[in-house]
Protein backbone atom coordinates (compact mmCIF):
# COMPACT_ATOMS: atom_id res chain seq x y z
CA UNK A 1 0.00 0.00 0.00
CA UNK A 2 1.53 3.19 -0.96
CA UNK A 3 1.12 6.37 0.81
CA UNK A 4 2.35 9.70 -0.80
CA UNK A 5 2.64 12.98 1.34
CA UNK A 6 1.55 16.28 -0.77
CA UNK A 7 2.77 19.47 0.70
CA UNK A 8 1.25 22.69 -1.37
CA UNK A 9 4.10 25.92 -1.42
CA UNK A 10 3.94 29.30 -1.97
CA UNK A 11 6.98 31.16 -0.10
CA UNK A 12 7.47 28.72 2.85
CA UNK A 13 10.99 28.90 2.73
CA UNK A 14 11.22 29.82 6.78
CA UNK A 15 9.05 26.57 7.63
CA UNK A 16 9.47 23.59 4.85
CA UNK A 17 12.39 21.88 5.84
CA UNK A 18 11.28 21.58 9.59
CA UNK A 19 7.88 20.27 7.44
CA UNK A 20 9.85 17.73 5.23
CA UNK A 21 11.89 17.05 8.06
CA UNK A 22 9.24 15.79 10.11
CA UNK A 23 7.04 13.99 7.69
CA UNK A 24 10.19 12.28 7.17
CA UNK A 25 10.82 10.83 10.65
CA UNK A 26 7.16 10.40 11.21
CA UNK A 27 6.32 8.60 7.61
CA UNK A 28 9.77 7.17 6.82
CA UNK A 29 7.57 4.77 4.05
CA UNK A 30 6.04 7.33 2.55
CA UNK A 31 7.11 9.85 -0.96
CA UNK A 32 7.12 13.68 0.00
CA UNK A 33 5.87 15.54 -2.60
CA UNK A 34 6.41 19.79 -2.59
CA UNK A 35 4.57 21.71 -4.82
CA UNK A 36 6.14 24.96 -5.38
CA UNK A 37 3.66 27.73 -6.82
CA UNK A 38 6.13 30.39 -8.26
CA UNK A 39 8.17 30.91 -4.83
CA UNK A 40 10.54 33.49 -4.93
CA UNK A 41 12.41 32.86 -1.36
CA UNK A 42 13.77 29.41 -2.15
CA UNK A 43 11.34 27.06 -0.96
CA UNK A 44 12.01 24.84 -3.90
CA UNK A 45 15.65 24.36 -3.41
CA UNK A 46 15.06 24.06 0.86
CA UNK A 47 12.49 21.25 0.17
CA UNK A 48 15.09 19.67 -2.23
CA UNK A 49 17.81 19.73 0.30
CA UNK A 50 15.97 18.63 2.92
CA UNK A 51 14.77 15.26 0.36
CA UNK A 52 11.66 15.75 -0.88
CA UNK A 53 10.73 15.07 -4.73
CA UNK A 54 9.91 18.62 -5.83
CA UNK A 55 7.34 19.99 -8.44
CA UNK A 56 6.18 22.83 -10.15
CA UNK A 57 2.87 24.24 -10.60
CA UNK A 58 2.93 27.77 -12.21
CA UNK A 59 -0.61 28.31 -12.42
CA UNK A 60 -0.80 31.10 -9.16
CA UNK A 61 -3.59 29.37 -6.44
CA UNK A 62 -3.81 26.51 -4.08
CA UNK A 63 -6.72 25.00 -5.80
CA UNK A 64 -5.02 25.24 -9.38
CA UNK A 65 -1.72 23.33 -7.56
CA UNK A 66 -4.14 20.28 -5.82
CA UNK A 67 -5.43 20.10 -9.01
CA UNK A 68 -2.21 18.86 -10.78
CA UNK A 69 -1.31 16.67 -7.52
CA UNK A 70 -4.34 15.00 -7.54
CA UNK A 71 -4.00 14.44 -11.39
CA UNK A 72 -0.44 13.65 -11.85
CA UNK A 73 0.22 11.31 -8.76
CA UNK A 74 -1.32 7.83 -8.15
CA UNK A 75 -1.43 6.17 -4.74
CA UNK A 76 -3.51 4.36 -1.51
CA UNK A 77 -3.18 6.97 0.57
CA UNK A 78 -2.48 10.92 -0.11
CA UNK A 79 -1.69 12.89 2.98
CA UNK A 80 -2.05 16.95 2.14
CA UNK A 81 -0.74 19.05 4.49
CA UNK A 82 0.44 22.83 4.37
CA UNK A 83 3.82 23.97 3.98
CA UNK A 84 3.84 26.39 6.89
CA UNK A 85 4.24 24.27 10.13
CA UNK A 86 0.86 25.11 11.45
CA UNK A 87 0.02 21.15 11.34
CA UNK A 88 2.00 18.51 13.19
CA UNK A 89 3.27 15.70 11.38
CA UNK A 90 2.51 13.46 14.39
CA UNK A 91 -1.54 13.17 13.09
CA UNK A 92 -0.25 11.92 9.87
CA UNK A 93 -0.40 7.90 10.85
CA UNK A 94 -3.58 8.16 12.55
CA UNK A 95 -4.84 9.57 8.99
CA UNK A 96 -2.98 7.03 7.07
CA UNK A 97 -4.47 4.19 9.19
CA UNK A 98 -8.02 5.20 8.36
CA UNK A 99 -7.77 5.30 4.81
CA UNK A 100 -5.66 2.43 4.43
CA UNK A 101 -8.25 0.35 6.82
CA UNK A 102 -11.26 2.12 4.78
CA UNK A 103 -12.91 3.59 7.50
CA UNK A 104 -13.03 6.69 5.46
CA UNK A 105 -12.94 8.13 1.57
CA UNK A 106 -11.15 11.44 3.14
CA UNK A 107 -9.82 11.95 6.86
CA UNK A 108 -10.12 15.30 8.04
CA UNK A 109 -7.78 16.37 10.48
CA UNK A 110 -10.09 18.70 12.67
CA UNK A 111 -8.36 21.72 13.90
CA UNK A 112 -11.37 23.48 15.49
CA UNK A 113 -12.37 21.41 18.51
CA UNK A 114 -8.55 21.34 19.50
CA UNK A 115 -6.32 24.37 19.69
CA UNK A 116 -7.23 26.57 16.83
CA UNK A 117 -8.68 29.28 18.17
CA UNK A 118 -6.12 29.39 21.35
CA UNK A 119 -3.27 29.31 18.58
CA UNK A 120 -5.13 31.83 15.94
CA UNK A 121 -4.86 35.51 17.07
CA UNK A 122 -6.54 36.70 13.82
CA UNK A 123 -10.50 37.14 15.03
CA UNK A 124 -12.27 37.72 11.96
CA UNK A 125 -10.51 33.83 10.63
CA UNK A 126 -12.00 32.30 13.73
CA UNK A 127 -14.85 33.88 12.79
CA UNK A 128 -15.24 32.81 9.63
CA UNK A 129 -14.16 29.01 10.21
CA UNK A 130 -17.80 29.16 12.46
CA UNK A 131 -19.56 30.81 9.73
CA UNK A 132 -18.50 28.53 6.86
CA UNK A 133 -19.07 25.43 9.14
CA UNK A 134 -22.50 26.66 10.01
CA UNK A 135 -23.56 27.18 6.34
CA UNK A 136 -22.61 24.00 4.66
CA UNK A 137 -24.04 21.65 7.87
CA UNK A 138 -26.98 23.69 7.37
CA UNK A 139 -27.07 23.27 3.29
CA UNK A 140 -25.99 19.59 3.45
CA UNK A 141 -27.33 18.54 6.53
CA UNK A 142 -23.67 17.32 7.92
CA UNK A 143 -22.27 17.82 11.39
CA UNK A 144 -18.52 18.08 10.47
CA UNK A 145 -16.15 20.17 12.72
CA UNK A 146 -13.72 21.70 10.65
CA UNK A 147 -14.61 22.50 7.37
CA UNK A 148 -11.51 24.45 5.92
CA UNK A 149 -8.44 22.44 7.30
CA UNK A 150 -5.12 22.30 5.57
CA UNK A 151 -4.71 18.51 7.31
CA UNK A 152 -6.22 15.62 5.23
CA UNK A 153 -6.11 12.34 4.14
CA UNK A 154 -7.68 10.92 1.32
CA UNK A 155 -8.12 7.28 -0.85
CA UNK A 156 -7.44 7.14 -4.61
CA UNK A 157 -11.37 6.71 -5.16
CA UNK A 158 -11.73 10.43 -3.51
CA UNK A 159 -8.76 12.02 -5.67
CA UNK A 160 -9.29 10.76 -9.40
CA UNK A 161 -13.20 11.43 -8.86
CA UNK A 162 -13.10 14.98 -7.35
CA UNK A 163 -13.31 17.59 -10.54
CA UNK A 164 -11.33 20.40 -8.73
CA UNK A 165 -13.48 24.24 -10.36
CA UNK A 166 -11.41 25.83 -7.37
CA UNK A 167 -8.25 28.33 -8.00
CA UNK A 168 -7.70 29.22 -4.48
CA UNK A 169 -7.83 28.71 -1.02
CA UNK A 170 -11.56 27.99 -1.22
CA UNK A 171 -10.33 24.48 -2.00
CA UNK A 172 -10.82 22.82 1.30
CA UNK A 173 -14.62 24.03 1.17
CA UNK A 174 -15.01 22.18 -2.16
CA UNK A 175 -13.44 19.20 -1.05
CA UNK A 176 -15.89 18.83 2.10
CA UNK A 177 -18.76 19.42 -0.16
CA UNK A 178 -18.28 16.80 -3.05
CA UNK A 179 -17.61 14.34 -0.42
CA UNK A 180 -21.00 15.44 1.60
CA UNK A 181 -22.54 15.33 -1.75
CA UNK A 182 -21.36 12.23 -3.34
CA UNK A 183 -21.81 10.25 -0.28
CA UNK A 184 -18.57 9.93 0.08
CA UNK A 185 -16.96 8.34 3.60
CA UNK A 186 -15.91 11.46 6.37
CA UNK A 187 -14.16 10.61 9.36
CA UNK A 188 -12.68 13.48 11.11
CA UNK A 189 -9.91 13.15 14.50
CA UNK A 190 -9.05 16.17 16.72
CA UNK A 191 -5.74 17.39 15.43
CA UNK A 192 -3.24 19.79 17.21
CA UNK A 193 -2.56 23.70 15.51
CA UNK A 194 -0.08 25.65 16.50
CA UNK A 195 0.41 29.50 15.06
CA UNK A 196 2.88 30.49 12.18
CA UNK A 197 6.55 30.84 13.56
CA UNK A 198 7.77 34.53 13.79
CA UNK A 199 8.74 35.80 9.88
CA UNK A 200 6.09 33.00 8.37
CA UNK A 201 3.26 34.79 7.21
CA UNK A 202 -0.19 33.48 6.05
CA UNK A 203 -1.31 34.03 2.41
CA UNK A 204 -4.84 34.07 2.99
CA UNK A 205 -6.50 38.11 3.22
CA UNK A 206 -9.58 37.51 5.45
CA UNK A 207 -11.89 39.41 3.69
CA UNK A 208 -11.12 38.72 0.18
CA UNK A 209 -10.57 34.99 0.40
CA UNK A 210 -13.39 35.03 2.72
CA UNK A 211 -16.13 36.69 -0.06
CA UNK A 212 -14.10 33.89 -1.95
CA UNK A 213 -15.24 31.18 0.03
CA UNK A 214 -18.55 32.87 0.67
CA UNK A 215 -19.35 32.95 -3.13
CA UNK A 216 -18.17 29.15 -3.57
CA UNK A 217 -20.87 28.17 -1.14
CA UNK A 218 -23.25 29.92 -2.61
CA UNK A 219 -21.91 28.73 -6.04
CA UNK A 220 -21.74 25.16 -4.51
CA UNK A 221 -25.45 25.29 -2.94
CA UNK A 222 -26.86 26.27 -6.49
CA UNK A 223 -24.76 23.36 -8.30
CA UNK A 224 -25.12 20.75 -5.84
CA UNK A 225 -28.29 21.16 -4.40
CA UNK A 226 -30.64 22.69 -7.63
CA UNK A 227 -33.74 22.07 -6.04
CA UNK A 228 -33.66 24.03 -3.12
CA UNK A 229 -31.38 26.91 -4.15
CA UNK A 230 -34.11 27.02 -6.95
CA UNK A 231 -37.30 26.69 -5.00
CA UNK A 232 -35.65 29.42 -2.17
CA UNK A 233 -35.75 31.89 -4.63
CA UNK A 234 -38.67 31.00 -6.10
CA UNK A 235 -40.53 31.51 -2.51
CA UNK A 236 -39.12 34.60 -2.26
CA UNK A 237 -40.07 36.17 -5.11
CA UNK A 238 -43.68 34.77 -4.41
CA UNK A 239 -43.80 36.14 -1.06
CA UNK A 240 -42.94 39.48 -2.28
CA UNK A 241 -45.45 39.20 -5.77
CA UNK A 242 -47.89 38.43 -1.67
CA UNK A 243 -46.98 41.69 -0.35
CA UNK A 244 -47.86 43.96 -3.52
CA UNK A 245 -50.99 41.36 -4.38
CA UNK A 246 -53.04 41.23 -1.06
CA UNK A 247 -53.67 45.15 -0.59
CA UNK A 248 -55.16 45.11 -4.03
CA UNK A 249 -57.17 41.80 -3.29
CA UNK A 250 -58.41 43.34 -0.23
CA UNK A 251 -59.51 46.90 -1.85
CA UNK A 252 -61.50 45.00 -4.58
CA UNK A 253 -63.35 42.91 -2.03
CA UNK A 254 -64.08 45.90 0.27
CA UNK A 255 -64.83 48.16 -3.06
CA UNK A 256 -65.31 46.00 -5.80
CA UNK A 257 -62.85 48.47 -7.83
CA UNK A 258 -59.19 46.35 -9.41
CA UNK A 259 -56.57 49.48 -8.37
CA UNK A 260 -52.98 49.55 -9.77
CA UNK A 261 -53.66 47.61 -13.25
CA UNK A 262 -50.00 48.58 -13.77
CA UNK A 263 -48.67 46.50 -10.63
CA UNK A 264 -50.84 43.60 -10.90
CA UNK A 265 -49.23 43.27 -14.47
CA UNK A 266 -45.52 43.27 -12.16
CA UNK A 267 -47.30 41.04 -10.16
CA UNK A 268 -48.19 38.39 -12.85
CA UNK A 269 -44.92 39.04 -13.95
CA UNK A 270 -42.99 37.75 -10.95
CA UNK A 271 -45.00 35.12 -10.50
CA UNK A 272 -44.47 33.93 -14.15
CA UNK A 273 -40.66 34.25 -13.54
CA UNK A 274 -40.81 32.16 -10.06
CA UNK A 275 -42.71 29.68 -11.97
CA UNK A 276 -39.96 29.20 -14.91
CA UNK A 277 -37.16 29.10 -11.57
CA UNK A 278 -38.47 26.74 -10.07
CA UNK A 279 -39.13 24.32 -12.58
CA UNK A 280 -35.59 25.06 -14.01
CA UNK A 281 -34.28 23.54 -10.35
CA UNK A 282 -36.99 20.45 -11.19
CA UNK A 283 -34.27 20.16 -14.29
CA UNK A 284 -31.40 20.71 -12.55
CA UNK A 285 -32.02 18.66 -9.87
CA UNK A 286 -32.58 15.65 -12.18
CA UNK A 287 -29.67 15.93 -14.13
CA UNK A 288 -27.53 16.48 -10.86
CA UNK A 289 -29.27 13.19 -10.10
CA UNK A 290 -28.10 11.55 -13.36
CA UNK A 291 -24.63 13.40 -12.70
CA UNK A 292 -24.41 10.83 -9.17
CA UNK A 293 -25.66 7.87 -10.96
CA UNK A 294 -22.75 8.25 -13.42
CA UNK A 295 -20.42 9.21 -10.47
CA UNK A 296 -21.21 5.66 -8.57
CA UNK A 297 -20.40 3.95 -12.30
CA UNK A 298 -17.27 5.38 -12.43
CA UNK A 299 -16.24 4.38 -9.12
CA UNK A 300 -17.07 1.05 -10.00
CA UNK A 301 -15.01 1.42 -13.09
CA UNK A 302 -12.31 2.67 -10.70
CA UNK A 303 -12.30 -0.06 -8.25
CA UNK A 304 -12.51 -2.99 -10.83
CA UNK A 305 -9.15 -1.15 -12.76
CA UNK A 306 -7.74 -1.40 -8.94
CA UNK A 307 -8.23 -5.24 -8.86
CA UNK A 308 -6.86 -5.81 -11.59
Amino acid sequence: MKTIILIPCYNEAKTIEKVVKDFQKEMPHADIYVYDNNSTDGTDEIAKSAGAIVRYEYKQGKGNVVRSMFRELDADCYIMVDGDDTYPAVHAKELERIILNGEADMAIGDRLSSTYFEENDRPFHNTGNRVVRKFINFFFKSDLNDIMTGMRAFNYDFVKSFPIQSKGFEIETEMSVFALNNNFKISEIPIEYRDRVDGSESKLHTYRDGYKVIRMIVALVRDKRPLFFFSMLTLILLIIAGIYFFPILFKYFSTGYVVRIPTLIMIATVVIVATIIFFTGVVLYVLKKQHRDDLEHHLILLNELKKK
